[in-house]
């Protein structure tokens, strides 16, 4: 696959992503750190791996029950209105979290809730904003770049994030680092405002909600191109991309350290992802992002096989830099096939149903790992991760090679493949 550096950047031409792009860096960053500074908190009072899970699960778990619903509402409403909603009520979330954690007078099940909330809040924020990409991009063949630029600003956002919550948290304290992300979404609240979207135009054709879900996953079904790379992203999610659940457990146990320690695990876990997109953002038109998905699902069972028993810090930081790098790149591959080849009415559907497929699995295998954790030990559940992912490469090799031949190639195959079963 040949890389090109002169079109890296071609989505920034269009202004309202540009604009989209800027603010959201900020607001990122102030959510990374609110990220790390809950799981701080979480276990500097637990010293549980399984609370560690049951953090996760209070986040994202609420998004899987409402996702779907929240995908109809972004299909129906205008994305951009339901955007100024959400990001309004996550601002609102961090300013409740800061404000409990400066009293001084907190417990765990608080924590938890407020965690709740976001997760609702992300239900409908998260169907609405990816879709929203593709409408403020001019030239519709820069939306796998925007969507790989969009992967990068998030994930460098994960590098800066937890290495400023680390320093904020060991000099001032968890609520310093949920009021910066309260005061970061100012940022892509401007931004937005600043937008010159076309009018929203809405159906005219109103269906129930239970007849738009079963559209929405017969469309699917239908569509491999959409179902192979969603199946994929949810095993991943279930069994892999939990490891992060167990980082504070590396950080405080296996190093040794501290917050600080925690944050540098997860910046450069963020520096591998940050190396991902911008991979995936220089990839020319006619590079395969099957191939991708199929090699970096490789990657990331490597990089956790060995980060998971390597007690030498600055060794494994290599290792969570291939970690990082094989993680996002496999995730931003998979959701950007989704997204280029769902038809529009069905885009934000589509969004919803990476979203029930991510925040569904992904907080009951968190909740799994930390079961796990505590039998096993979070070294060697790690390193059972990292065979799994080896092994669901392994498993969809097959399936995304077949779906990346061309028409012409695929009829030479179901040919042959007609030729042996004759004779057999």
């Amino acid at each position: 696959m040949a890389i090109t550096n002169v079109q890296t950047f071609r989505a920034f031409q269009s202004r309202n992503y540009a604009l989209f792009f800027g603010g959201q860096s900020i607001s990122q960053i102030g959510t990374w750190m609110q990220r790390t500074a809950v799981s701080w908190v979480v276990y500097s009072i637990t010293h549980s791996a399984f609370m560690l899970g049951l953090t996760v699960f209070a986040q994202q778990f609420p998004s899987f029950i409402l996702s779907l619903y929240g995908g109809i509402i972004s299909d129906r409403y205008s994305k951009y209105k339901i955007l100024l909603i959400t990001q309004t009520a996550s601002m609102i979330q961090a300013i409740l979290l800061a404000i409990l954690t400066l009293s001084g007078h907190y417990v765990v099940w608080q924590i938890l809730g407020l965690s709740i909330l976001l997760g609702i809040i992300n239900a409908f924020d998260v169907p609405a904003r990816q879709p929203m990409i593709h409408e403020m991009i001019d030239n519709k063949e820069d939306l796998p770049n925007a969507l790989a630029l969009n992967s990068a600003m998030v994930n460098l956002a994960r590098l800066l994030g937890p290495a400023l919550s680390g320093i904020v948290l060991q000099k001032f304290g968890a609520g310093i680092c949920f009021l910066s992300n309260a005061i970061s979404f100012m940022a892509v609240l401007t931004s937005l405002l600043m937008m010159k979207l076309p009018a929203f135009t809405p159906s005219s054709v109103k269906k129930k909600a239970l007849l738009e879900i079963q559209e929405g996953f017969q469309y699917m079904k239908q569509t491999r191109e959409i179902s192979i790379p969603l199946l994929l992203l949810m095993l991943a999610s279930m069994f892999v991309l939990p490891y992060d659940t167990l980082i504070p457990i590396f950080a405080n146990v296996v190093f040794k350290g501290d917050a600080a320690t925690f944050g540098y695990i997860s910046s450069f876990m963020g520096l591998g992802a940050i190396a991902g997109t911008f991979f995936l953002a220089s990839l020319n038109k006619g590079d395969s992002l099957k191939t991708v998905i199929m090699f970096t699902g490789i990657l990331l069972g490597i990089g956790l096989c060995f980060f998971s028993h390597i007690s030498y810090f600055p060794l494994a930081m290599v290792f969570a830099v291939l970690v990082g790098f094989g993680a996002m790149s496999q995730n931003t591959a998979c959701i950007t096939i989704i997204q280029v080849h769902s038809a529009q009415h069905m885009r934000g559907r589509m969004m919803s149903y990476i979203a029930f497929a991510y925040f569904g699995t992904l907080p009951l295998g968190s909740l799994l790992i930390g079961t796990v954790s505590q039998q096993i030990g979070a070294q060697n559940t790690l390193l059972v991760q990292g065979i799994i992912s080896l092994i669901i490469a392994a498993i969809f090799f097959p399936m995304l090679r077949r779906e990346s031949l061309t028409e012409d190639e695929k009829t030479q195959m179901e040919e042959v493949e007609a030729t042996v079963a004759d004779k057999i």
